[in-house]
């Protein structure tokens, strides 16, 4: 797995943390900080998984 994936999981996996806890104590800069956190998460697991395809792996 490419380590753009990885990464990209772990920024989607904290940016949802983040929005939770920003809901839950009605900080609505750190939820969107986190909304922006999951969507930069995605698109750099969209990267890995076309280098992966590029590179023959899954």
């Amino acid at each position: 797995m490419n380590e753009d994936r990885t990464k990209g999981h772990a920024k989607d996996v904290i940016g949802s943390a983040k929005e939770t806890i920003g809901k839950a104590i009605g900080d609505k800069e750190t939820e969107r900080s986190g909304q922006a956190d999951q969507a930069e998460g995605k698109v750099q697991k969209g990267i890995g998984k076309v280098k992966d395809a590029l590179n023959g792996n899954k």
